[in-house]
């Protein structure tokens, strides 16, 4: 009955099991985890500053709600990592600041893609800055909601301005300019940043941690090539569009294409793996086959996907041919 009816042993009492359950549950797994999940050895550095502004923008309209960023192990997660996530992805990460531990991420929702690794499936600043002001632009098919806000409409461009080629359907006031504010090019630069380290060393990993070899299937001509049309919907699709009719006022068609049914082969190679920007009303091209490591079975398969896909009816390549060209505009 003492310890009900003094209270200073009841809250003392209280105080103490607080106390050691709090180190027991919380502060002692968390030096433990910081113990023991280092940050990968090839893991990029901690955010930069602007990279670490859009975070804060990425949280402030809510997009960690519709993403997450942790590739589970499971099929249908193939698509958005090289391999599923493991705490020492998120080793590097630090608090956001004093009050707020808002440092992963990670989502609970796939009401939008996975966004681990966009930085390398989606490079193109054009391309997410057309996405963010209208969705429908960029993917058909996309129930995102539009951030219209994040953008400056203007009758002329001024200094410094990164205007945003919007299809003309998609623009209010055709007159106007459309501008990336702000706010709009930090979040790029963080969507950016989101790149998944690989390991160094795969023979002390998990063979479960890496996607099986590619498929292959034997092409005509006795080569043994990659799904070209995998390679397609992972690489090219988002901007180019599954039917390879692009973006009208964004992304060029490959229908019809002469670049991809002529025959200056060097010049597709060269698009495909250095980008291109010819032509001011469309989007500039990235690097997609340096940043996604192409080989040249890669190339290959891709551009004979795209050269007899959609009505094109053009001779394939060999992988001779492509490698030949490769070496020559490394």
């Amino acid at each position: 009955m003492i310890f009900f009816n003094d209270h200073r042993i009841l809250f003392g009492t209280a105080l103490f099991l607080f106390v050691f359950l709090t180190l027991y549950i919380a502060i002692l797994p968390a030096m433990d985890n910081q113990r023991i999940n280092k940050p990968l050895p090839k893991q990029s550095k901690i955010l930069t500053r602007e990279e670490k502004a859009g975070k804060m923008v990425f949280i402030e309209n809510g997009c960690v709600a519709c993403h997450t960023q942790q590739v589970r192990n499971v099929e249908m997660d193939n698509v958005f990592g090289k391999r599923p996530s493991i705490p020492a992805d998120f080793a590097i990460n630090t608090r956001t600041d004093f009050w707020r531990n808002t440092a992963n991420l990670m989502g609970t929702e796939r009401t939008g893609p996975d966004l681990t690794n966009i930085g390398e499936r989606q490079p193109s600043t054009e391309w997410h800055l057309i996405h963010l002001y209208q969705p429908r632009a960029a993917v058909e098919q996309s129930i995102m909601p539009a951030y219209p806000w994040l953008f400056i409409e203007r009758d002329y461009l001024q200094p410094g301005d990164v205007e945003v080629k919007v299809p003309e359907k998609f623009i209010r006031n055709r007159s106007k300019k459309i501008v990336a504010g702000p706010k709009a090019l930090l979040l790029v630069a963080y969507l950016k940043s989101l790149k998944q380290t690989d390991y160094t060393d795969k023979s002390i990993v998990p063979a479960f941690l890496y996607k099986q070899k590619k498929e292959e299937g034997a092409a005509k001509g006795g080569e043994n090539l990659p799904d070209g049309g995998a390679l397609f919907t992972a690489n090219c699709a988002s901007c180019h569009q599954a039917n390879g009719e692009g973006v009208p006022g964004a992304f060029p068609p490959l229908k019809g294409s002469s670049v991809v049914t002529g025959g200056d082969l060097e010049l597709y190679v060269t698009i495909i793996m250095k980008g291109y920007d010819p032509r001011p009303e469309f989007a500039t091209m990235p690097a997609v086959g340096t940043n996604a490591n192409f080989t040249p079975e890669d190339v290959t398969a891709i551009m004979n996907h795209e050269r007899t896909s959609w009505g094109n009816n053009a001779k394939k390549v060999t992988v001779e041919e492509v490698k030949t060209i490769m070496d020559k505009i490394k």
